[in-house]
């Protein structure tokens, strides 16, 4: 996780400097109660305060002064600079990582999964880093600074405490990788606990439609079951951890006061030594509940580390080659001899060569799995071709940026996507910083401003500040439809590809925005994959494909004159529609 706090690290150490040094400040207490001690017991109590003024002064200042100003710069560093600042730089660069993966890594798992997985690592990252700061670098310079401190007094008190630490980091190194890796199972489970309740709450009207409450409900309690087990087994582990130090922690006091003790019985220690001593033993033995508490927290937040980064840390499969280009507006297409088939034997596309002049309309009809999404996807490279290539305005697109390829794009689809943001957000993701005025006259294009206008949301916000709420949940398919049409009217890019874009709209509202579409068309290159073959017979040019191959190509007359695969389509229709179990998709 090196990567994601790059170039926080020189703050990070400054922080982990103050907290060693508040550390061994600790030490430096048991030294100073120590000389006070001992210099009490060879004063005249009568002469005490004046013949020792100058130590007791710098004893009130160290404790009054020099010592609150440590913890509080060290406290300071780590909830004022560390803590706030580290979560958003990891977890913006862990979210940059994850955009940037291919539609197929989405594809593969849960939405809620991935999320989960991205707030869980950033946060553990921040504990880990705040508590190495605010604990481990304390309790190494306090245990080294003891240590010295001992010595000073006698090393055979230093020698006891080095036994004790011994034992101490036996039993830490043996229990926290155990504790590690019931951690990374722990937040395996809570992941897909998340992922299957976000699953079912994203599709809870299909969960009503066949009445499966109950099934989702056993599902999830499955899922939290599995939880409840991981959990159990990670709490059994700590708590058996955390007494067994405790007990250790005890033995501690009772070895480094007896010692210094027999020591001073044998007139080998003075009482303050007693004292530091003492002090020393207990202020460790308080730390070890501290320090042991806190690091199997490190190391129970490493594990959901490494389980976060099995998920989101895979290489992107698709890159921008190192020497990419960005691809000027540019509206020539073409396929030569690609083939794709998802990694499969059968399926997608096979040899498809294509060539589409810069503003033709080009119309794709095939029936279900014949390969029209596929053909759409590998133009926005969603994937890249098994073999062959394709090529925008000449540019081998695996040559250019990916950004820069699909901005070429604009694209209304049948399932159009919906942010949970405002109209106006929504229709300016086609070009984030258009005016109100170029907005609104893109909505009226398509036919969209006027129920835009009508729209309220729970907050009380009205017409373009209405929130859509998700996957636009509140607009009827053909409102979501409409402002996918305004969001390519806004876009305005070279390409236009149109896949069942009027599916959504009845008769009338298809009618009133069909000019709206063929102004948009106009200078275009457009691939519209529909249905309803009244739209595509408009085309310059059909293409038919069936399982993967172009078996038919021509104008609309062309393809019914030849008496195919088209013409048996189209003799089929009823109003505009494709016999649904030969051509749905």
């Amino acid at each position: 996780m090196r990567w994601a706090q790059a170039g926080a690290f020189p703050v990070l150490i400054g922080a982990g400097i103050l907290s060693a040094a508040a550390g061994t400040l600790e030490v430096i207490t048991a030294l100073i109660l120590g000389a006070v001690i001992d210099t009490a017991l060879a004063s005249d109590p009568q002469q005490f305060f004046v013949d020792n003024w100058v130590l007791l002064s710098l004893f009130a200042a160290f404790f009054v002064g020099l010592r609150p100003l440590f913890f509080g710069l060290s406290a300071a560093a780590n909830s004022v600079v560390v803590q706030p600042n580290v979560m958003p730089l990891v977890l913006s660069r862990l979210n940059r990582w994850t955009i940037g993966q291919s539609v197929t890594f989405f594809d593969d798992d849960f939405a809620g999964r991935i999320a989960q997985k991205q707030m869980q690592t950033a946060r553990a990252v921040t504990d880990v880093t705040s508590e190495t700061i605010n604990v481990v670098a304390f309790a190494l310079a306090s245990l080294a600074g003891s240590v010295l401190l001992l010595t000073a007094i006698d090393w055979r008190i230093a020698l006891m405490l080095l036994v004790w630490l011994f034992a101490y980091f036996a039993l830490i190194r043996f229990f926290l990788p155990h504790i590690r890796k019931l951690s990374a199972a722990r937040a395996g489970a809570r992941a897909a606990l998340s992922g299957q309740i976000v699953d079912t709450i994203t599709n809870v009207k299909t969960v009503f439609l066949f009445a499966l409450s109950s099934h989702e409900d056993r599902a999830a309690l499955n899922a939290m079951g599995t939880f409840r087990e991981r959990a159990l087994a990670f709490g059994t582990m700590a708590a058996l951890f955390r007494f067994l130090l405790m007990t250790l922690a005890g033995a501690l006091p009772v070895l480094l006061i007896g010692l210094s003790l027999y020591l001073w019985s044998r007139g080998a220690a003075s009482a303050g030594d007693i004292a530091a001593a003492g002090t020393v033993s207990i202020r460790i033995a308080q730390m070890t509940g501290w320090v042991s508490f806190t690091l199997m927290n490190i190391y129970s937040q490493i594990g959901e580390v490494e389980n976060g980064m099995h998920t989101l840390a895979p290489s992107v499969r698709l890159k921008d080659a190192p020497d990419a280009t960005v691809l000027p507006p540019s509206a020539e297409i073409s396929f030569t001899d690609v083939s794709f088939a998802y990694g499969r034997d059968v399926g997608g596309v096979e040899k498809i060569t294509l060539d589409i002049a810069p503003g033709e309309k080009l119309g794709i009809v095939g029936a279900s799995g014949a390969g029209k999404s596929t053909m759409v996807a590998l133009l926005l490279r969603f994937y890249d071709p098994e073999t062959g290539s394709i090529s925008v305005g000449g540019h081998d697109i695996r040559h250019v940026t990916q950004e820069s390829l699909r901005r070429n794009i604009g694209m209304v689809t049948q399932e159009t996507a919906m942010f949970n943001r405002s109209a106006r957000d929504n229709i300016c993701y086609g070009r984030p910083y258009a005016s109100e005025a170029e907005v609104i006259a893109a909505a009226k294009q398509a036919e969209a401003h006027e129920f835009i206008l009508d729209l309220e949301d729970f907050a009380g916000r009205k017409g373009y500040d209405a929130h859509l709420g998700e996957r636009g949940v509140k607009l009827s398919g053909g409102q979501r439809q409409r402002i996918a049409l305004a969001r390519a009217i806004l876009k305005d890019a070279p390409i236009l590809v149109l896949d069942e874009a009027t599916s959504a709209l009845d008769s009338e509202v298809e009618a009133l925005i069909q000019t709206a579409l063929e102004r948009l068309m106009e200078g275009k290159t457009v691939l519209a994959i529909a249905h309803r073959l009244s739209t595509i017979a408009r085309m310059d040019r059909i293409v038919v494909l069936d399982a993967g191959h172009i078996v038919e190509e021509g104008t609309h007359g062309d393809l019914l004159a030849k008496n195919g695969l088209y013409a048996r389509y189209w003799n089929r229709q009823s109003g505009g529609f494709i016999g649904m179990t030969e051509a749905a998709e």
